[in-house]
């Protein structure tokens, strides 16, 4: 039997090539997990280490547990809240921390945060268990799950800080970080380092003090003083994140962010915008006028669905803009998602 004739690449058009090439990056599942066996034998051919062998074997079934647990709640907005373990429940911004996990279940939203006390108790006491995920980290000191999230099925117990870290930047739609030590800081800066080089999809970063607060203010003096009047970052990279000390400022702002925006999705070389409404065609021509920069050719423009979306199909009913991104002014691009948000109607909720 003959085997079936191939169209030669040469003949084939645009359109049929990106069609062929998503369908390769697409793999079936199947492929997927024998590409994971190949490469676990690989590492026997390698003589990988005893040492090295545990972190990969722990890396792997930590992950997969902690895909297996947030899976049910993909399509559930989530808002990461990072925290000092040692602010007492006296202590102002346990107060803060709990009413913005209060307000945020109040929306709808869950709270994720890495389930041991301080800031992060204070959090889950205000969402509550129901509206409460933990991403625990296990030390020898320290951390012990709380008790709002301590037993519950949403919660993970991670060995590495990379995996649990992973989690806390991939599941959510949002981050927001009250004083903390070190942790804390290495949380919110690697946090601001993955959505300015565009390693993580635009989201908002809120910066929560308490009333009065100097923890974030000063840090936002720094920023400017040192790295902007320096030129180690640029301008619109202040844009990516919001300092505050107001509860409902921070619930604003992250609740702002969707009011319009919906989410994006790179298909190649092309950016797709999602929307709650559609943009008139005199708000694109503003758009194009203001943001042209960050194309790195062509426009933007309104378009239908992309046929290559097919695996985001439940969003296939929002209107879109599409612009070949330069992929580096991330700033701007949010300045640009923040003229969406604040210049279009947003739509009520669906009932």
């Amino acid at each position: 039997m003959n085997p079936p004739r191939r169209t030669p690449l040469k003949h084939v058009n645009e359109s049929e090539m990106d069609v062929i090439e998503h369908v390769v990056e697409l793999k079936q599942h199947s492929e997927l997990i024998e590409e994971i066996k190949q490469t676990a034998d690989k590492l026997q051919r390698d003589g990988a280490t005893r040492g090295d062998l545990k972190i990969l074997s722990r890396a792997l079934k930590e992950l997969r547990y902690a895909f297996k647990v947030f899976a049910p709640y993909r399509r559930q907005r989530k808002v990461t809240v990072f925290g000092s373990a040692r602010t007492q429940p006296d202590h102002p911004c346990w107060k803060v921390a709990e009413s913005f996990g209060r307000r945020m279940a109040e929306e709808d939203w869950m709270v994720v945060t890495g389930a041991g006390g301080g800031i992060m108790e204070a959090a889950h006491r205000g969402s509550g268990r129901e509206m409460a995920m933990g991403l625990n980290i296990l030390l020898p000191f320290e951390q012990e799950a709380n008790p709002v999230i301590a037993g519950d099925p949403k919660l993970v117990n991670f060995k590495y800080f990379f995996t649990r870290k992973l989690l806390f930047v991939k599941e959510v739609h949002a981050l927001v970080t009250c004083p903390g030590g070190f942790g804390t800081l290495d949380e919110a800066f690697e946090s601001l380092t993955l959505v300015q080089t565009g390693k993580r999809d635009l989201m908002p970063i809120v910066l929560l003090d308490e009333p009065g607060g100097t923890y974030w203010s000063a840090f936002l003096k720094y920023v400017r003083d040192e790295l902007l009047d320096n030129g180690l970052i640029s301008p619109g990279d202040l844009s990516l994140f919001k300092v505050t000390d107001s509860v409902e400022e921070a619930v604003e702002e992250v609740l702002g962010f969707y009011s319009v925006y919906n989410s994006m999705r790179f298909v190649r070389d092309l950016l797709i915008l999602r929307l709650h409404v559609e943009p008139p065609d005199e708000f694109v021509a503003r758009l194009n006028d203001e943001f042209r920069d960050i194309c790195e050719s062509g426009k933007i423009e309104k378009a239908p669905v992309h046929r290559l979306e097919v695996d985001d199909a439940h969003l296939a009913h929002l209107p879109r803009l599409n612009l070949v991104f330069n992929r580096k002014a991330v700033g701007r691009l949010r300045q640009m998602v923040d003229v969406i948000n604040c210049e279009l109607e947003p739509r009520p909720p669906a009932p």
